[in-house]
């Protein structure tokens, strides 16, 4: 049975994993591991497979298969990522430094950049490309394909967990692919004609697939993979760079489900006019229609776990002797949709050409029946983050399952509840290899567990009331066959006793929904309008929307299914999952519970670690899932999840409080050949030995010594410094040195018109000599220490932030230099989500301000909404008001806390924070230098940028960027303005 431990979550979503879960051989106990878990997969001999029921433990018979080309890719990934990813094309760069680069409002998760780095590594780069000829391709089989002149496919398979984010990886692979072809249109490793293909209509809506007309009614459809479209990805995760998107419209994309690829033949239609077998141009040319007449495709398979080339496989043969009708009924539908997805991709091969096969999947391995060893991977898998790891992410739910009960059994009866009601049955109810048990006494002794979980389903109803969430919680009930689903169904939608009673349905009111599998297929391929076509689109649009507000299947509770839910069921509201059917591997197991852990929210509260805080659960009976330990359920009412608070502009309001603001991306200035800096306002520097040591203390080391080291102890003890280190240097060359790498850096500056080294060297000698004497503060500390690196990249960086061209009667101008396609950005755009806590305001065109800490936020928000000198403000939330700067030799963005405006018409850019690092200072120090070239610039007033360490100074703050004096009221404790 499944170890519990209490705090799952190990690794942050926004950092390659450092630490796993791993079992003890010798005793089963679980201890967290240093490092990457190693990308594998449990395989059973099959042989043994069939024993499976009478086995203890799934984990048993299975033992870990590493895949060691991934494991090589990883190690390389990785190099290359430290290295600065030498050997990409400067769009690449460019897109590799966006999806990283500090300040990112919606961060991505790591294993979205992993996925999206390795394939670029493996086309890009030469040793990625001489790795990937060591990929297995995907060869034609049969003889009519060799014969056809079909050649081998070139694939390549990211194996991510459901619910870890596959479209943003699409989004970013297409944008990559498309933005590369743009800016070199003769390249043949780039595409800009991309083919998206999956194995429903439902996931084809859901990429942004062309919705089917019908008369059904509803909201307009998101399109996620559309550059432009309503709710595309590339501008709602920030995955291109504003001065690239117009490029990316440029872009054919095509996204249709594995239906369409199905091949026209009318040879036995009666008629006249018999054209026979569709050729391979004819067969293109419809399938590729709206990708015009390009070649060189890129091709992204999702749920690419389908598309396999099928070996021969005999009805009869041992491998499928023992399944019943319905099971072999349902392999042989597996085979024809994956001989017909692979065929036609064989044949737009051979007529347009496939640049890159791009294969997604949670679970890219061969299923019973294909005619390959069941639950071993596609060979072509390059990229491996499964479900394990997402849920030591804390990017998906944490499943809890029964560790113990009161019936002194050693595992507890509803952790492998189908192998316990098959093995109690009388045999008159059993069943044999060729019968099913009667589905009323699967029922009667699945009952107890069924109500039991209804009752945590119940809890979790009412707690969300409390909380106002806009939908229901759902349970999942997944059951072995058609019949025993039946049975169920009508035992909680017509009966509804016990806890069962909320999701009992009632005219007019369907709590309950069975999935009727033909019935969604039918939906795949209808194109006409009968009631059967109507009634099958009816059923997918609501089983597709479960927990979506304002969708057809917003207030469904209870769901149940036969195998498990088809793939782009994509609910986050589930709660419960029972499993009522044999489950014989883990893989089995991961794939039926990934259906249910997708998060509420993605608003992670973070520790100090970058790990997340507030978990999710999802109470799962009946699925023996071992793979990881998993969490124990607390004895306690559970909490409500966060409500999701709507953020917006209020239309209202906006002639009033409206705040616009430019989008800067870098500076110029006029051509001059002389310099200035202003030493007073530049942040200083502090040498201290809270930040590096200056001395030692250190003493012989013998025998073992437990805990930290400490004082007392053997031998005498002697004092250390760095003292040689400043004998043998001397002030002046720590001077030059300084000087000699700033020069570096300013003449290899955009916005820096003066080249001329033999000018520039001697005027910021003396600059660098004069700060160093002002404002580096030494604290007692030698002189010389500052001839560390630490201390010389951070006085180059300062000095380079504040270093100005000038001319004979002043200093010349700096100006911003400003966004092209988005000039500008407003409060008016502000629309989006939130868990997180809130406020709302009264004197901000925002409704609400967002509250990551439990004070500060409010409190500036509060001394704004009273100021008198106070005309609007708004929190810089999804306001995409980003300030550059350079910092450790890396570019760097800065969000500042708040966009004021005063009643006198300035702007103020306002950060309140107390610690303050160097980076900290460096952000301010951009900050003056942004609003600097903003007021320059004229066209939008003054702005000043402040910092303040306290939020008690906000009002003082006000006052001095407004030019007025506050007097203190001692009676009544306030500042007032004279």
């Amino acid at each position: 049975m499944s170890l519990t431990v209490d705090q799952p979550i190990l690794n942050s979503p926004f950092r390659e994993p450092d630490r796993y879960w791993l079992y003890e051989q010798d005793t089963g106990m679980p201890r967290v591991a240093p490092g990457r878990r190693p990308a594998g997969y449990y395989y059973r001999d099959p042989a043994r497979a069939r024993q499976a029921s009478a086995q203890m433990s799934l984990l048993a018979d299975e033992h870990f298969v590493e895949l060691t080309v991934v494991t090589s890719i990883r190690e390389q990934v990785r190099s290359w990522r430290e290295r600065g990813y030498p050997g990409v094309t400067h769009v690449t760069r460019r897109l590799l430094e966006h999806w990283t680069r500090d300040g990112r409002e919606r961060q991505l998760f790591y294993c979205q950049h992993e996925a999206v780095e390795t394939i670029i590594w493996l086309v890009e780069t030469e040793p990625g490309r001489r790795m990937a000829r060591n990929v297995p391709a995907d060869l034609p089989l049969d003889p009519e394909s060799v014969e056809r002149g079909y050649g081998a496919l070139a694939r390549l398979c990211c194996k991510m967990a459901t619910g870890s984010g596959k479209t943003v990886v699409m989004a970013m692979t297409i944008a990559w692919s498309v933005l590369n072809k743009v800016h070199a249109p003769q390249s043949k490793r780039y595409s800009d004609a991309v083919l998206i293909l999956c194995p429903n209509l439902t996931i084809k809506e859901h990429l942004g697939g062309a919705p089917r007309d019908t008369e059904l009614e509803g909201p307009e459809p998101q399109r996620p993979l559309v550059p432009g479209a309503r709710g595309n990805y590339y501008e709602l995760f920030d995955i291109v760079p504003s001065g690239l998107l117009p490029d990316l419209g440029q872009a054919r994309i095509h996204i249709t489900n594995w239906h369409a690829l199905a091949l026209a033949d009318d040879s036995g239609r009666r008629g006249v006019v018999q054209r026979g077998r569709e050729s391979d141009a004819a067969f293109c040319a419809r399938v590729l229609r709206d990708l015009g007449s390009r070649n060189n495709l890129l091709v992204i398979n999702d749920e690419a776990h389908h598309a396999y080339r099928p070996k021969p496989l005999d009805e009869e043969s041992e491998k499928l002797a023992g399944l019943s009708a319905e099971e072999k009924r349902a392999l042989r539908s597996e085979k024809e949709e994956a001989t017909i997805w692979v065929s036609g991709l064989d044949r737009i091969n051979k007529v347009r050409g496939i640049n890159l096969c791009l294969d997604l999947s949670a679970t890219p391995f061969f299923i019973q029946g294909s005619g390959y060893e069941e639950s071993t991977p596609f060979p072509w898998v390059v990229s491996d983050f499964g479900l394990v790891d997402a849920i030591e992410s804390g990017i998906v739910k944490i499943p809890r399952v029964p560790v113990a009960d009161d019936t002194g059994a050693p595992e507890p009866r509803y952790f492998r509840l189908w192998k316990w009601i098959v093995d109690h049955l009388p045999a008159a109810e059993r069943g044999g290899a060729r019968r099913k048990p009667k589905p009323e006494a699967v029922l009667r002794e699945a009952e107890g567990a069924l109500q039991q979980l209804a009752g945590l389903w119940v809890a979790n109803d009412d707690a969300w009331g409390q909380g106002s969430y806009p939908t229901p919680p759902c349970m999942i009930v997944v059951c072995d066959n058609t019949d025993i689903a039946k049975v169920v169904y009508d035992y909680i939608a017509e009966r509804g006793a016990g806890a069962l009673e909320r999701l009992r349905n009632h005219p007019g009111e369907e709590n309950t929904l069975r999935i009727d599998s033909k019935l969604l297929a039918d939906a795949d391929f209808a194109e006409g309008s009968s009631s059967r076509e109507v009634a099958a689109e009816t059923l997918r649009r609501k089983v597709s929307t479960v927990g979506k507000q304002g969708e057809p299947g917003a207030n469904i509770r209870c769901v149940v299914s036969v195998g498990m839910l088809t793939e782009g069921w994509d609910a986050n509201n589930v709660t419960q999952i029972l499993g009522l059917r044999a489950f014989q591997s883990q893989l089995l197991c991961e794939q039926v519970v990934g259906r249910g852990l997708r998060r509420l929210s993605y608003d992670f509260d973070l520790d100090e670690n970058g790990i997340p805080t507030n978990e999710e659960y999802v109470d799962v009976y009946g699925i023996p899932f071992e793979v990881i330990p998993v969490k124990k359920r607390a004895q306690t009412t559970p909490a409500p999840p966060k409500p999701m608070m709507l953020i917006q502009a209020m239309q209202e309001r906006e002639a009033q409080y409206a705040i616009g603001f430019p989008r800067v991306e870098g500076y110029v200035f006029s051509v001059t050949d002389k310099i200035t800096c202003n030493l007073n306002e530049i942040e200083p520097i502090d040498i201290t030995p809270s930040v590096e040591p200056t001395r030692v203390i250190a003493r012989p080391k013998v025998g073992y010594e437990l805990g930290q080291p400490s004082l007392h102890g053997v031998g005498d003890t002697v004092e250390q410094s760095r003292q040689e280190f400043y004998e043998s240097i001397r002030p002046q060359e720590i001077y030059y040195e300084i000087a000699r790498r700033l020069t570096d850096t300013l003449v290899k500056r955009d916005d820096f018109a003066l080249r001329a080294r033999h000018l520039l060297f001697p005027q910021v000698l003396t600059i660098v000599r004069a700060y160093v004497q002002a404002r580096v503060r030494l604290n007692g500390v030698d002189p010389r220490e500052i001839g560390l690196m630490r201390y010389v990249d951070q006085i180059v960086t300062r000095l380079a932030t504040a270093i100005r061209p000038a001319s004979d009667d002043g200093t010349a101008k700096l100006l911003p230099r400003i966004e092209r396609f988005r000039p500008r950005g407003s409060t008016s755009e502000v629309a989006f989500r939130t868990g997180r806590e809130t406020r709302g305001t009264l004197k901000s065109h925002i409704s609400h301000v967002v509250l990551d800490t439990a004070t500060w936020e409010a409190s500036v928000a509060f001394q704004l909404e009273t100021s008198s000198l106070v005309q609007s403000y708004a929190r810089n939330d999804h306001l995409d008001l980003t300030v550059p700067y350079e910092y450790g030799g890396a570019q760097h963005h800065f969000l500042p806390d708040y966009i004021v405006k005063l009643t006198d018409g300035t702007h103020l850019l306002l950060e309140v924070k107390g610690y303050e690092s160097e980076q900290d200072r460096q952000k301010y120090e951009a900050g003056k230098r942004w609003c600097e070239a903003v007021t320059n610039w004229g066209q939008m007033g003054r702005w000043e940028f402040r910092d303040s360490p306290r939020m008690t100074d906000v009002q003082k703050i006000l006052a001095e960027v407004s030019g007025v004096q506050l007097r203190h009221e001692h009676a009544a404790g306030t500042l007032s303005i004279q």
